[in-house]
This record gives structure tokens, sequence and C-alpha cells, in this order.
């Protein structure tokens, strides 16, 4: 049985980091909203309340009866989640009268399990408007902070189960001894074994695959990206050649990535066919400018091409998709009920148009955790590693209407400009990097030639998951390289240039 710690949330922009930490542990925990109901099956070691942007004296603010948890788990509050404990207890929380964002250092009051080995004066991050002004009756000051007289607090008493509010972030990287806080919870408090690894996950995974597919079959859309190639590889540890695998050639994939994603897949023994159809999306995408119906094209086409293929095949009944947890929390309302879940970016649509049973072994991990696995399978490094690459393909990256031609330009470009960051050991500190092809042109000399060709932009960008990134500082001499291969190799461009944009205000894609 796994064992599970539950985190609820009141809709803090935290509440990920959370769980990625009690992951780090190697403790396994699922994220619900707050309002969701839950059972306290065996495997339930404890349960975390997280921040909100919410005041716990507001009208409608979030709440539970956190009573009923007593004596069943430990409970630990973070930050709203303390403030309301507190409230719910009989304590006062008030708007506080002090600035208490950011920086705070804590002064433990007494020792306890929950603060075994932080250090004096730690410290923690802090993002609240109210404050604990008087803790409820039954309950011990564990730590303050220079701002605040409540900043750590814990339930006295003989109760089963102890219950714990914190009212900084101890899952936020400058709560510098955070995660010891919450693996001291985690271990010492609800006794979690730290058995929750990659090896471990395999094994439960494919278990749980082979029961919930028995002998049907299972089909799925592949990318050649670490999500679809993880999810396929698992499925076929649990059930062989009763998966399909279909990847499709739509023409904006990098250069020569078709046949090696390919070779791949036949290396791992996936059963995968390969589909050709480059030609129908460049005769549909002929002359289509606008970003958003390029996307809509390449995504229709894919539905219809996966289809058509899919009739070739008797007795399918299952549809296996690369869905990552990140895709299911961002799909659930923590303010209302449920929404439909987001679809996967290379397979949108597909759950709906097909009415099959979907199979999705990595809906509970982060990306990290997927490569992790990936990389426990025997996943090749080169698959494992690879950047993220937008399910349109170069298609976003050409700026304007797209050409066969205008793509084989921007494949070389963007083959030598990746090669290079590999070569020079820059890939791997770079979240993710591409070129574009700019629709203007310029004048160059080549000799004694004029030129008027294609512009290419460089995109290289630094981030910990996509949400916010900085421009990449790549050093001058390798830009000063890039730009003559480029220029050099690449008949068509004369012109190289460098995107020094964050996001936000600018996006990772141009389109």
């Amino acid at each position: 049985m796994t064992e599970k710690i539950l985190i609820l949330d009141f809709g803090s922009q935290y509440t990920q980091l959370i769980a990625r930490a009690v992951r780090e542990a190697n403790v396994f925990c699922e994220i619900i909203p707050y309002q969701k109901g839950f059972s306290f099956e065996p495997g339930l070691k404890g349960i975390i309340l997280s921040g909100s942007p919410f005041s716990v004296n507001e009208e409608k603010a979030p709440d539970v009866n956190i009573q009923d948890f007593i004596g069943k788990v430990p409970v630990l509050g973070v930050c709203y989640g303390a403030q309301l404990t507190a409230k719910r207890f009989g304590g006062r929380v008030e708007k506080s009268n002090k600035r208490e964002y950011g920086r705070a250092y804590l002064h433990i009051q007494q020792p306890d399990t929950l603060l075994e080995g932080v250090s004096e004066r730690s410290q923690v991050w802090m993002s609240h408007a109210d404050t604990i002004l008087e803790m409820p009756s039954g309950f011990e000051l564990l730590a303050t902070t220079e701002s605040i007289p409540v900043a750590a607090f814990k339930k006295s008493g003989n109760d089963t189960q102890p219950l714990y509010g914190v009212q900084f972030h101890p899952e936020v990287y400058h709560s510098t001894e955070g995660k010891k806080i919450l693996k001291n919870f985690l271990v010492n408090v609800c006794g979690c074994s730290q058995d929750w690894t990659p090896a471990h996950f395999i094994t439960d995974t494919v278990a749980a695959l082979k029961k919930q597919i028995g002998d049907r079959k299972v089909i799925m859309a592949l990318s050649g990206g670490v999500d679809s190639t993880v999810a396929a590889t698992l499925i076929h540890r649990a059930i062989g050649d009763h998966l399909f695998g279909i990847f499709v050639d739509n023409g904006v994939l990098r250069k020569d990535e078709f046949q090696s994603v390919l070779d791949t897949y036949a290396e791992l023994g996936l059963n995968v066919k390969g589909v050709d159809a480059k030609n129908i999306f460049y005769s549909e995408l002929a002359g289509v400018t606008d970003p958003e119906t390029k996307r809509k094209i390449i995504g229709r086409l894919f539905i219809e091409t996966f289809q058509q293929e899919a009739t070739h095949l008797q007795g399918i009944e299952m549809l296996g998709q690369g869905t990552i947890y990140p895709d299911v929390i961002e799909s659930v309302s923590v303010h209302g009920p449920s929404v439909t879940i987001k679809s996967h970016h290379n397979v949108g649509g597909l759950p709906e148009k097909m009415h099959m049973e979907l199979v999705e072994p990595l809906r509970f991990l982060f990306k990290d955790e997927v490569r992790k696995v990936g990389r426990e399978l025997g996943i090749p490094a080169a698959m494992i590693d690879r950047h993220p690459f937008p399910g349109p393909g170069l298609a976003i990256r050409i700026l304007g209407d797209i050409t066969a031609e205008k793509v084989r330009l921007l494949q070389e470009a963007d083959h030598l400009y990746i090669k290079a960051l590999k070569d020079n050991n820059l890939y791997a500190t770079i979240w993710q990097a591409g070129a574009i092809l700019l629709p203007v042109k310029s004048v160059g000399v080549m000799g004694d030639e004029r030129t008027y060709e294609y512009t290419v932009a460089l995109r290289a960008v630094t981030s910990v998951d996509g949400m916010t990134a900085d421009w990449a500082h790549l050093p001058y001499e390798f830009l000063a390289f890039i730009s003559n291969e480029i220029i050099n190799n690449v008949r068509g461009i004369n012109r190289v240039v460098y995107d020094i944009s964050s996001k936000p205000p600018a996006t990772i894609e141009w389109e």
C-alpha cells in the first residue's frame, strides 16, 4: 500500500511547491481542492493545509472543518492553513499592522519535533496580510519572529495525532531550512517511510496498468517528447505489443527528427508506426499567417491523421496519454467544481473525439519526476534531457506563412544552433532553446555579391517550470561563433539576432 500525504489546496500560488518538496523527500502526495471530500484510507499518513490569497475573515473565505481531522492523522497548516486552524479553535486572527512579506528570522521558543535541527534565527519567507494575534486555548507557541508573535504553534495535550501551524512558507526556496521542517513533519511526525522512488513507482504503475488494461488494446499518439515516451514505455512494460503507437510527421519537426525518434522507439522495443503526413500539412497551411489558425489547423489535421490510422486497427478500446500532474492540477478549480482536464498539447481533442477509456500512467508526476522515471526505465539521455518543444513544432517558429523551403531553412539553422549548444556544454544549462525564422529580409554582402535574405532570431531561456523565464546569458564568443556558422552554412539566411526578452512580459515562443 502506497503511503500518501494529502494537500488541501486553498488556492495558493505555492501549493505545487509544497507537493514538490514532499515528493523530493520520497513521499507520495496528492493535491485536492479544499472542498473536495476524501476518505481516511489506511495509506493516508498526514494532511497539509495550503496557503491562500484570501483572508480567513472574508465572508467567502475557503473553510474546512479541521476538528474533523483531529485524532485521525497529523495535520500541518501553512500560512492561511495555520490562520484557519487558529480561528477554527477560537484564536484571534486580524489584519497585521506591520508589513509581513519577504524574509524573516525564526526565534524558537521551545524545542519540538517539527523544528528539530532548525537553527535559531533560521530565515523563513512570509507572504500574508493577516496575523495570529492570540493563539487558541490549549495551543503551545513554538516560534516567533521580530514582526509576528506566532510564527509556529502546535495543539497541546494528549491528542493521538499532532496538529501544527506555521505562518511562513517552508516550501519556498527562501525559507533556508524549510525542507528540513517539512521532512520533520513527514518522517518524525507522520511516520512516512520515504520509499516512494522511481523504481517503486515503476513497479506499482506497471502492476496497476496490467490490472486496468487486462487483455485490451491501447492506441497512443507519440511525439518524441519526454512525457509521451515515458508513458508509452510504462504501458509497453505492462502489455507489450498490445500498445499501438502512432508517430506523425507533420512537416514541422526538427531536422531528421522523424527518423531519429522512430529509431529510438525501435531500440526501446516499442510498437510504433511512423506516418509521413507532411505534404497534407503543408497543403492546408499554405498562405496561413495567423498563429492561432496555424495551431488549429495542425491540431485538426493531427486528429484526422491519427483517427485514419486507428481505423486500420481492430479491437482498440483504450487511449494512452502522457498527461502529467501540472495538467491535472491546472484543470481543477479551487473555487468551484472540477472542469474538463486540459488535453495534452500533442493530442488535444482526441479523448473527446474517440470516446475511449483513458490510460494516463503519469498523471500524478511532475516533469522532473517523469525524467527520473525515464532514466530508471533506461530511456536514452538524449530523449529524456531534451528541451520542451511546442506541439505545433516549427510552425510557430516561422513567423508568417509556412512553406517547405522555409521549414528547410529553419531546420538547418536550428540544427546548427542546438548542436553548438551541446558541443559547448551549454545545452543542459538552458530550459529551452530554438531558432525563429522572421518574415524579414535584409541586405547583406557575401564576397563581392549583394544578398537579400532572411533573418533568424535565436532564443534561449533559463527557467524552473516554464511559467516565468529569463533570457540565457550566453557568452559573446558563442553567439559570434553560431552567427557565423548559420550565415556561412545556410544559404538564404544572412543575418542572426539574439532575443533578450524575459517572460513576462514576452513569451518563450514568438507565436
